[in-house]
């Protein structure tokens, strides 16, 4: 058990009661491994950062963080690191939109969703693997370029064509989104059937949920030590 995973837990059971009670019997749900988030940048400062939801370019209009930063559980950060190297002999590299997500903001994009495009946004009743710091929403850059890569959509798009498996788009577009499939699966990636973009990290459940704002998270890096 960690001492600050409890800390968390109990400070996400007093919000979900208040705010959305069914959420708090997430947080019962045992979680074997502890938080340790790590600031991507400060694994390799090459991985670009473009974070939508620290500014007003994304589906919700409006600044969602105060921050432009990203987080991953450390062994999520050390796969997406081989990532970004590996694809260095194609001529990429790694382009973020987003890491790991408080809960709070979670709730928002529910809240404030309609019905019938909730399938691209996470129930916080259930949690989000990005509230686990093991989900990241990412693309590719041109290394000759510095330029963002076509895909088939745009990220955050709410269509069909955000699938992983969207049959349109130009062949080139199609190869580039297998590329950034391939590579992220053969270390321990999984992609959302609905958002070519979304991965998760393998040991995604046994993270707790989390809601500590970027701002909070003053060092580099933020760790749950055992008790």
């Amino acid at each position: 058990m960690c001492s600050h995973r409890l800390l968390i837990s109990a400070a996400i059971l007093w919000l979900a009661a208040v705010a959305f009670p069914s959420a708090a019997a997430v947080q019962k749900d045992s979680t074997s491994l502890c938080s340790d988030l790590v600031e991507l940048v400060t694994l390799d400062s090459t991985i670009r950062l473009d974070i939508r939801y620290a500014s007003a370019n994304n589906f919700m209009k409006r600044p969602m963080y105060a921050q432009a930063r990203a987080f991953l559980q450390r062994p999520a950060a050390l796969a997406l690191l081989r990532v970004h190297r590996r694809l260095r002999s194609d001529g990429y590299g790694l382009l973020v939109f987003d890491g790991y997500r408080p809960w709070s903001v979670t709730k928002k994009f529910w809240d404030e969703t309609p019905p019938s495009k909730r399938t691209f946004v996470a129930d916080p009743r259930k949690g989000s693997r990005h509230n686990r710091g093991c989900a990241v929403d990412l693309s590719l850059f041109s290394l000759a370029t510095g330029k963002e890569v076509q895909m088939p959509s745009p990220y955050d798009d709410f269509s069909a064509r955000a699938s992983s498996q969207y049959p349109g788009g130009t062949p080139e577009q199609r190869r580039a989104r297998g590329l950034l499939r391939s590579v992220m699966e053969a270390e321990g990636f999984t992609v959302e059937p609905n958002e070519w973009w979304h991965f998760d990290y393998g040991k995604w459940h046994d993270y707790p949920l989390l809601d500590i704002p970027f701002e909070h998270l003053n060092g580099k890096r933020v760790s749950s030590p055992p008790d």
